[in-house]
């Protein structure tokens, strides 16, 4: 197949910034997702122990934003 490997693709250049493009979206992607999995309140790993979210109340979660500083937001969630 014609654009698979490093010999076609020497003869193919315009291939070259696909395959970045491609790629960059991939490592995106999974970066985002290992992200999710790891940083999100609602997601818990650990099976054993009490779930508790009081570590996040003040915490900023969101990926992005612009126009609000969570640090200096009063969470209006319950304190258990």
């Amino acid at each position: 197949m014609q654009g698979m490997s490093l010999a076609s693709l020497k003869k193919h250049k315009a291939l070259i910034p696909l395959y970045v493009c491609v790629g960059l979206g991939c490592v995106g992607a999974v970066g985002y997702t290992l992200r999710l999995a790891l940083r999100n309140p609602d997601v818990q790993w650990n099976r054993k122990g009490e779930i508790s979210n009081e570590e996040f109340r003040g915490k900023q979660y969101k990926f992005y934003s612009p126009n609000l500083d969570y640090s200096k937001v009063e969470n209006p969630a319950p304190k258990y």
